[in-house]
């Protein structure tokens, strides 16, 4: 039998762990109640955000989608509704966190892209809804209810990773 040896880099390793603090925030996240359905905080999003500062786009892309994966397998959720949502969500966040990375930064911070990654996974997971779990256009409906939690909860999570940001230098 061949021992097989895989080679991992620093960077590998990083990623690894700034992903597996992102599932304990998500993990975390899963067991408080909601007053919604839906609403959640997305606190693991401030690792992905800090991340996105640190170490550059790439890094931040595999750290939200190895949370999504991994938190989904955890949770029991993976291939569910809920997790094709969550991927959703997520891929849509990073989209508009790559679209965001071009504007001019002095106008473009840690609390303006967050609120963007906000407004891009609910607008990723609204879609989906409306185009493939509820095909009905009174989905619109909720867009106000989830558009305040977006404003509110990435407004919160950009404060955080700023002061993370500030207090890092």
């Amino acid at each position: 039998m061949k021992n097989t040896h895989i080679q991992t880099t620093v960077d590998d390793h990083r990623i690894a762990k700034l992903a597996a603090f992102a599932i304990l925030l998500h993990m975390v996240e899963a067991v408080i109640p909601s007053p919604l359905p839906g609403v959640k905080p997305g606190i693991a999003n401030i690792v992905t955000l800090y991340v996105l500062y640190q170490y550059g786009f790439a890094t931040a892309a595999w750290v939200s989608i190895l949370r999504v994966f991994a938190s989904s397998l955890l949770l029991g959720q993976f291939l569910s509704p809920t997790f094709i949502l969550s991927l959703s969500g997520a891929v849509v966040s990073l989209a508009a966190l790559w679209l965001a990375m071009h504007l001019p930064k002095r106008y473009f911070g840690p609390v303006s892209l967050s609120i963007l990654a906000a407004f891009g996974h609910i607008a990723g997971q609204l879609l989906l809804v409306r185009f493939w779990l509820i095909p009905h256009a009174g989905v619109a409906y909720l867009i106000p209810v989830f558009a305040s939690a977006a404003l509110f909860f990435g407004l919160i999570n950009g404060l955080i990773t700023a002061k993370l940001l500030y207090n890092k230098r």
